[in-house]
This record gives C-alpha cells, sequence and structure tokens, in this order.
C-alpha cells in the first residue's frame, strides 16, 4: 500500500473522519451503558472507585440476610417468652385457686388453756369483784305527814278497810237481813229470801279483786265429785285461788245463804284461806284478819291486810244485800280501801307487783305466808323464812299480809346473792349471809341500802307500783330500772408472761397481760395482733376457753414441734396449764381438691418445657442455651453476640410438685407462687433484654440497607454518564461525520479529473 499515495486533503479529510468515527462509537457506547467510565482507560480512578464502592456495598448486601435470619431468631424467642408468661399465669391462677379453696385440715394444731371468767374484752379472766351498796329514795310509814321514816319492822300490809252498807231486809220487808237469809227465795216469796229481783240466777257473777264468785243453780256437788285440784264446803266450791261456785239450791229448795256470799267474797279478797284435801275444802280466817258479817241487818265488808277489796256485781243484787243504792241489772262497784298507820309502809303496794332483780323475780302476794296459822302449807321444794316463800335459786314470794320491809330486803338478797336458802324437809328455809358480804338494810333515814353482791351488777325492774313504793323509781319516780355497779379489781393473769418461739420463720411473740396499756395486752383483738406476726390466731368461748391456733397459712405445721417451732413458754404456763399441742387433722374433701391442683400445675410445666424447645428458628434456639452472632459490616468488626438461655420449667426455677407435700397448706401454695413470681420476673427481664437485641439488629438492618444505597449512589456519581450531553454529542458527531464525507468526496473530485484525463 506504501505504492499508494494519497493528496493532503484527502489524507486530512480521512483521518477527520476516522476520528469522528472513534468520537461517534465512544459516545453511542456511554449511551448503550448508561456509563461514562466503562474501563480503567476511561477513567482508572473513578473506574477504580467505584468498584471499590460497588464491592463494598456487594459484602454489606450479602450480610442482609443473615441479619433477617437474625431478626427471625429473636422473634421467635420473643414469641417463646410471650407463651411461657402465659403459661406462667395458668400456673398462678392454678396456685392462687388453692389458697382460695377450703383449708386442707378440718382440724389445725393448737393450744388451749382456760382461764376464769376471761372473755374477748378481758382476757385477764375473773375480776375480783366487791360488794356495793346503792341506795334507795327515802321511804316513809303511814304516819300522819308523811316525814316519819320507814325502819325494817314497817309492814307491807295496811290497816284493815271496813264497810258497812244500810240496814236491809229478806224478801218481806219485815225481816232484817241476817247472814242466815238466803239468796233465793221459796215458792211463795217467804221472807227468808232475798227480793225477788235481787234473787241471783243461775250463771250470775260477782267480780270480787280479779277473782270470780260464780252463781249456780242446784245442790253443791259431793265432794268425790268435784274438778280436781277444787274443794266443796257446804254450799261453795272452791279452786283454793280465790275463784268460787255458789249453789243456790232450787226456788222450793234454796240452800246458799248470805253468810256463804260473805264467805265467798273473803276468800277472793284473802281475808280466808282454803285448804283442800281429797275434794273436801276447809275454809279458815287468815291470820290476824276479820271476816266480813252480818250485824244488825247491816252487812260489814272487810279487806284484808294486803290489798284493798273491790266488789263488782249486778247493781240490785248489792242493792238488796244494802251495799249500793244503785239499782238495775247492770253493774255497780263496792270498794273498801285499806288505810296507811305507822307500822305501816306510807304507800300501799299493789297485790300481783313483781320486782326483777338480776333475772330473778319476786312477787308480791296479797296471801297469809304459807306454813302460818291458818294458811296453806309450804309448796314441795319451797321454804319459808318469815314472810318470803322461796324456791333456793333466787327467786321469792312475799306475802303482804304480813310482810315487812325486811322480808323484801331478804328476798332482794336472795336474788343478788348476797344471802342463800338452805330448804328442809318440813319447807323451813334457811337463810344465810355469804361469806364476805353484807345484808341489804335500811337506814335511820329510811333509806333502802342495796348490797349488789359480787355475782353482777345490781338491775332491778318491776311491775305493778312495786319501784315507786320501795323508792327505786328515781326521783321523779319515772324510771324503768334501778341498776348499780359492783366494785371491780383486776383480772387472775394480770401481769403474767405467754411466749412462743418463732413459728415457721414469723417473729418469736412475747405477751403481757394487763390494761392495755404500755405494750400490755387485754382483748383478745390485741393479742391476735401480736400473735400475727408469728403467724398464730387466738380464740376465746364463752367458758373463757382460750385457744392459740396455727394459721391458714402452716395448717399441716404442728405447734412446738421441731420442724416449725412455735414452742410455749412464760410466767403464764405455771400459772394455767395448757394442753398439749395437738396434731393437725387433714380434710379429705379439701386435700383431693388440692391435689387434683398439683396434677393441673404438673401439667403446666410440662407445656413450659415443650414450648421451651420449640421456641427456634433455622436451627436456632435462644430459649434453648444456643447462641446468635450477627455480623454488620464487611470487615467482621462490627457484631451482636446473643447469649441464649435455657428456661424449661428447671431453668426458670419450677419443679414439680407433689402430692401430699405441695399445696396442702397456704404456705405451701404461698412458695410456689412466690417461685412463679420470680420466673414471671425472670421471664419479663429477659423479654426486656430480647426486645433491645431486636431494636439493635433492626436498626443495623436498616443502616446496612441505606449504607448499601449511599455507596452504591456514590459509585453512580462516579461512573455514570451524562445521558443529554453524550446524546447531544451522538448528533453533533452524526453531523460532522456527514461533513467529513462531503468534504472526502470533495477531495477526490480532482483525482477524477485526472483519471478522465487519462481515459
Amino acid at each position: 500500500m506504501s505504492g499508494i499515495v494519497l493528496s493532503a486533503s484527502v489524507r486530512q479529510n480521512l483521518l477527520s473522519l476516522q476520528s469522528t468515527a472513534d468520537l461517534l462509537a465512544t459516545t453511542q457506547n456511554r449511551l448503550s451503558t448508561g456509563k461514562s467510565v466503562n474501563s480503567a482507560l476511561d477513567n482508572p480512578t473513578n473506574f477504580f472507585t467505584a468498584q471499590s464502592l460497588d464491592n463494598r456495598a456487594s459484602d454489606i448486601n450479602n450480610l442482609l440476610d443473615s441479619i433477617a435470619n437474625g431478626v427471625q431468631v429473636l422473634q421467635a424467642a420473643n414469641t417463646g417468652l410471650t407463651s411461657l408468661q402465659k403459661l406462667i399465669d395458668s400456673a398462678k391462677s392454678i396456685a392462687n385457686q388453692a389458697l382460695q379453696t377450703t383449708v386442707g385440715y378440718s382440724t389445725k394444731s393448737n393450744v388451749s388453756t382456760t382461764i376464769a371468767g376471761a372473755t374477748a374484752a378481758d382476757l385477764r379472766g375473773t375480776t375480783s369483784f366487791a360488794s356495793a351498796t346503792a341506795s334507795s329514795n327515802v321511804l316513809y310509814n303511814g304516819t300522819a305527814g308523811g316525814t316519819t321514816a320507814a325502819n325494817g319492822t314497817t309492814t307491807l300490809g295496811a290497816t284493815i278497810g271496813s264497810f258497812t252498807g244500810t240496814a236491809a231486809t229478806a224478801g218481806n220487808g219485815t225481816t232484817a237481813l241476817t247472814g242466815a237469809i238466803t239468796l233465793i227465795a221459796t215458792n211463795g216469796t217467804t221472807a227468808t229470801g232475798l227480793a225477788g229481783n235481787a234473787q241471783p240466777a243461775d250463771g250470775d257473777t260477782l267480780t270480787v279483786n280479779g277473782k270470780t264468785i260464780t252463781f249456780r243453780s242446784g245442790s253443791a256437788p259431793t265432794s268425790s265429785a268435784v274438778a280436781a285440784g277444787s274443794g266443796v264446803s257446804g254450799n261453795l266450791v272452791t279452786d283454793g285461788n280465790g275463784n268460787t261456785t255458789v249453789y243456790l239450791g232450787t226456788a222450793g229448795t234454796p240452800t246458799a245463804t248470805v253468810s256463804d256470799l260473805l264467805t265467798a267474797v273473803d276468800l277472793a279478797s284473802g281475808v280466808k284461806t282454803v285448804s283442800i284435801s281429797s275434794g273436801a275444802a276447809t275454809i279458815a280466817t287468815s291470820l290476824n284478819q276479820t271476816a266480813s258479817s252480818v250485824g244488825a241487818g247491816a252487812v260489814t265488808l272487810k279487806s284484808s291486810t294486803g290489798a284493798d277489796l273491790s266488789v263488782t256485781g249486778r247493781a240490785d243484787l248489792l242493792k238488796a244485800l244494802g251495799l249500793t243504792t244503785s239499782t238495775g241489772a247492770g253493774n255497780a262497784t263496792v270498794n273498801v280501801n285499806r288505810t296507811t298507820s305507822a307500822a305501816s309502809l306510807g304507800a300501799t303496794i299493789t297485790d300481783g307487783s313483781t320486782l326483777n332483780v338480776n333475772g330473778h323475780v319476786i312477787t308480791f302476794k296479797n296471801a297469809p305466808t304459807p306454813g302460818t296459822t291458818g294458811a296453806p302449807s309450804v309448796p314441795s321444794g319451797y321454804g319459808a323464812s318469815g314472810n318470803v316463800v322461796t324456791d333456793g335459786n333466787g327467786n321469792s314470794t312475799v306475802y303482804l299480809q304480813g310482810g315487812t320491809v325486811s322480808d323484801v330486803l331478804n328476798a332482794i338478797d336472795l336474788a343478788t346473792g348476797v344471802q342463800t336458802a338452805t330448804i328442809n324437809a318440813s319447807g323451813v328455809a334457811a337463810l344465810a349471809t355469804a361469806t364476805g358480804q353484807s345484808n341489804s338494810t335500811i337506814n335511820t333515814s329510811g333509806q333502802l341500802k342495796i348490797s349488789t353482791g359480787i355475782n353482777a351488777d345490781l338491775s332491778i325492774t318491776g311491775t305493778g307500783n312495786a319501784l315507786n313504793v320501795f323508792g327505786l323509781a328515781g326521783n321523779t319516780g319515772s324510771a324503768t330500772a334501778f341498776t348499780a355497779a359492783r366494785t371491780s379489781g383486776i383480772g387472775g393473769i394480770a401481769g403474767k408472761t405467754l411466749t412462743f418461739t418463732s413459728f415457721n420463720g414469723g417473729t418469736a411473740v412475747n405477751v403481757t397481760f394487763g390494761d392495755g396499756t404500755n405494750g400490755t395486752v387485754k382483748t383478745l383483738d390485741q393479742l391476735n395482733t401480736k400473735l400475727q406476726a408469728n403467724n398464730l390466731a387466738a380464740t376465746i368461748d364463752a367458758n373463757g376457753l382460750l385457744t392459740i391456733t396455727a394459721s391458714n397459712d402452716y395448717a399441716s405445721s404442728t405447734l412446738g414441734s421441731t420442724a416449725a417451732g412455735g414452742a410455749i413458754g412464760g410466767t403464764l404456763t405455771s400459772a394455767l396449764t395448757f394442753s398439749t399441742a395437738s396434731t393437725p387433722v387433714q380434710d379429705g374433701v379439701a386435700q383431693t381438691a388440692r391435689a387434683n391442683l398439683v396434677s393441673q400445675y404438673n401439667n403446666i410445666l410440662n407445656q413450659i418445657d415443650t414450648t421451651a424447645q420449640d421456641s427456634s428458628f433455622n436451627g436456632v434456639n435462644l430459649l434453648n442455651g444456643d447462641q446468635l452472632k450477627l455480623v454488620f459490616d464487611e470487615t467482621a468488626k462490627s457484631s451482636l453476640s446473643i447469649t441464649g438461655v435455657t428456661y424449661n420449667s428447671k431453668g426458670l426455677g419450677l419443679a414439680a410438685l407433689t402430692i401430699g407435700v405441695d399445696f396442702i397448706d397456704n404456705a405451701a401454695a404461698n412458695r410456689v407462687l412466690t417461685n412463679l413470681n420470680a420466673a414471671s420476673s425472670t421471664l419479663r427481664s429477659e423479654a426486656s433484654s430480647l426486645g433491645s437485641n431486636l431494636s439493635v439488629v433492626q436498626i443495623r438492618q436498616d443502616f446496612n440497607k441505606n449504607l448499601i444505597n449511599v455507596l452504591q449512589t456514590g459509585s453512580s456519581n462516579l461512573t455514570l454518564a451524562d445521558t443529554n450531553v453524550e446524546a447531544a454529542n451522538s448528533q453533533a458527531l452524526s453531523t460532522r461525520q456527514s461533513i467529513a464525507v462531503s468534504a472526502l468526496s470533495l477531495a477526490n473530485q480532482s483525482q477524477q479529473s485526472v483519471l478522465q484525463l487519462l481515459r
């Protein structure tokens, strides 16, 4: 080719065309690759720098997969921890159910002793009591002026009341009324009966001091025909309690007389008494009483000394007897009142009134004292002393017809226990003053000085007018009770000390009994406050039996045993004898329920073990002791090592429970709860640690992703072409190439001319 000679213009155009073609090729290469640096020849510095950046981005990108796997390992462990926490909560629920189940022992270990007189309010026991004296208002006798003080011999009964009616006549109006006059007349209205319209009919009644006199036609029954407890005497049948039936006879043969009627009235008023034997009634005038009578045609009614007399009946009958001026079939009332005197109280007491003294009843009765002349005998089981009849147990009856203030005081003393009564077979009560006591008295001012006794504080209530008559109704006379307190002293175990050594890890207790101040113990609540810290509790019953018992938490433990402790001691044990500590007695039903809970708990532990084993990802289990190492950069200088834990039941400090040992009492259940709470805290701590590590890993994962982007962007900035520039270059080079071709063509035209000449 060296033999070919090109003109200078052709050669120049050719070289220009070649250069343009090279530039166009380079531009097209940049447009096709998008890079301005495609090899080290393009730009060695940028090429190798970009390659280094790309290589690092590639290395870091390769680490992202392992980091993502690490995140999943941590997520798996966290899921396992969440499930384990739920299982622990289920186990806690079972343990709490054991606490709420009936205590597993029907009887817990206890020691006991009896403190005489002890109560929950005062454990010191029997308090030493002294009798106090309570004063009544002043009692006056019946002396005119009402200023003379009563004394012990002042009688409760008053002067007999007397009422004499007007002179009356028999039915014919000419015969003076006598006791022999019959209550009904014979046919023809003979003079032996009352006036026709005054004659009592069958079924008519009189009421005398609340007792009933009933009139019956016909003859009185024989003694063998009367009702049990009643007795017949002439034309009268009485029940012994003041209620009498008067048998009138018949119109042809009248029998009952005015004297019979007056006897019936006296039986009702207490003026007369009756003794009944085998249906026969023996009637007698009571001691110191005066019977009602008829004299000079006039009827005289007498009250007893023990009660005023009140007679209510048909007015015509009472008028025929000369006792009222009222007439007609309606009722009229005749009252015969007693009068007081220097020998009696200035106020009369109502028959049937009562005093209730410390729960014992004193009854005031209008009757002669049993056992006295003309009075019934003393009932079996009772005894008489003076005008008081007592049952020996503090209940008494004071008989008003002969009773005195001293008799009342004796009855009060019998009720309070200041005096005692010994009853013999003859019905006599021998009264004696209790040791160390003083009988109640009446002082010279007329005040009752009532001894409270030591058995109880004094409390007197009453019915009728008893409280008022004896000055026990207060200053205004309206009080419904009279009270006085005994003098009390210190209890029996004051100053004594009771000790218990530590029971099941509790605080040893040292209790000194006293008035509840300066650290001493008086009440049951105060004692329990002391015992609570030593896992003990105390109770006391109505008999003063103090019992110290193991708490529910330690129902399976025996007081004073080597294993549990709680040995008893102190000076109290020398004053009182404590029982030997009893062995707790299991409740079969409750223990069966607790055994079932043990089985449920152990099933939960099995689930904890399997859950911990299953908490793996890609063969790595952080809950089964595996380790996880994550590399975050291409040089392996930035990494995170996570050490796994073994969180099966054993690793969490939880052991399988044993039936008959665990959950048998609250303390056993509480021990399990303590372990569960510790396991729960461990899980929460590990969850916190895993969460922190997971956060770190996720942050580094995001960091690496962003770093890769930074590296790749940096690499691109060094090698990427500007497509706008390169496109413009391509267009310019294409134009340039076209021009070069045209120039080359023009250069070749001169040579064509030479060729034409040669042709």
